[in-house]
């Protein structure tokens, strides 16, 4: 059981979340200090500094909370499963725990609008897919670990998550650049997106009449 010490800071840190995402959303990310979410937490810029190394580990707090989220999930899905249907079904059954996870910090609507300050913010962007590129790398390691190949001599994992994640940040840049971005927005986009990964590797294109 978490004690109430522990509580109170996870509190803090959760105030520090909301009222950073919500300054990035009204602002800008460029425009917001550290001062000032500090100052609409009423606690020290120390404090701030005692729970976020600087203002984009507090922008990306969420993001880097989902994406260790799903690699735990494919860490704990059951063996024998294809990769490619491993990622996708892992991604399809959690989606539900996300929200949750998410919502226990930020309302969702708040993180879907957070996803359009990154995507609309060249560092902040930059600074995500840094992050991105680590959690593929581990992405990598799973695939490899689970099917029993080598990654240094065996490209299939490496090519298998770069075009998974590549196909869910073009997802993730569609819906949540739409006026209408919802979360069943995003679940219907990514899904659609996905299920082209497939045939537009594979299927032969041909011309659509």
């Amino acid at each position: 059981m978490t004690g109430l010490r522990e509580r109170k800071k996870q509190r803090t840190r959760d105030a520090l979340i909301v009222a950073a995402h919500e300054l990035f959303v009204t602002q800008g990310y460029d425009a917001t200090t550290v001062d000032q979410i500090a100052e609409a937490v009423d606690v020290s810029q120390r404090t701030f500094f005692r729970y976020f190394s600087n203002k984009e580990e507090v922008a990306l707090f969420v993001q880097d909370m989902v994406g260790t989220f799903f690699y735990e999930a494919i860490r704990a899905s059951p063996p024998g499963e294809p990769p490619l249907e491993c990622l996708r079904r892992t991604l399809d059954d959690i989606w539900d725990d996300v929200q949750g996870a998410v919502e226990e910090i930020v309302p969702f609507a708040l993180h879907l609008k957070m996803c359009q300050v990154i995507e609309t913010s060249p560092a902040l962007l930059a600074a995500h897919l840094r992050h991105s590129l680590l959690m593929e790398e581990k992405l990598v390691q799973e695939i490899a670990r689970r099917t029993g190949v080598d990654p240094a001599t065996d490209p299939r994992p490496r090519v298998l998550v770069a075009a998974f994640s590549g196909v869910m940040r073009v997802a993730a840049r569609e819906w949540s650049m739409r006026e209408n971005t919802s979360l069943e927005v995003a679940r219907t986009v990514t899904r659609d997106y996905l299920a082209q990964l497939g045939p537009a590797l594979t299927a032969d294109w041909g011309r659509r009449n």
